[in-house]
């Protein structure tokens, strides 16, 4: 329709008329309130902000002759991570003659992958740079999808603890 008929219908609704594809042949306009389309657009883009979530790398640093205890330690540190949608840097630092025994450190990184198989896979072998030898573990859910999994558990925590102080009453 031409232009001035459709500018009419736009002053007669109380509405504006938005140019929605200019680069089209004809060029599409809508006729909307383009403050509240603004506004649902600024809303959206907040929503999105909020949602996202950056991977962080987490670093999980070990020795060579690691005590049983202190690697169910690290161990357990770096499932949280995982479960948290991190990626985990496991570290070998090397000292003295233990640089000569590389094969021990990929013994010990293999160990640890395998015990948090379940929570992450490997996305980088074991590197051996200077005195360090480093592997990365990536999660097997991403963070968004953590986020949201712990954000519905707190919710579900809320409900309960909102339910129990309903009882008392």
């Amino acid at each position: 329709m031409k232009v001035e008929v459709a500018l009419r219908l736009a002053q007669e609704a109380d509405l504006d008329l938005v140019e929605v594809a200019p680069n089209s042949k004809p060029p599409v306009v809508k006729i909307m309130d383009y403050g509240k389309f603004k506004y649902e657009a600024a809303q959206k883009a907040k929503e999105a902000r909020r949602n996202q979530a950056n991977t962080v790398l987490k670093e999980v640093r070990f020795r060579l002759k690691i005590d049983s205890h202190d690697y169910e330690t690290k161990r357990k540190r770096a499932e949280n991570f995982l479960k948290a949608g991190d990626k985990v840097k496991a570290m070998i630092l090397f000292r003295g003659r233990e640089q000569s025994r590389p094969e021990m450190g990929v013994r010990l990184l293999q160990r640890f992958a395998e015990d948090v198989a379940e929570l992450g896979v490997v996305e980088n072998k074991p590197t051996i740079d200077g005195r360090n030898m480093t592997m990365i573990i990536a999660p097997l859910k991403n963070k968004s999808e953590a986020k949201a999994e712990q954000n519905q558990a707190r919710a579900e925590a809320k409900a309960v603890r909102q339910g129990r102080a309903g009882d008392d009453e």
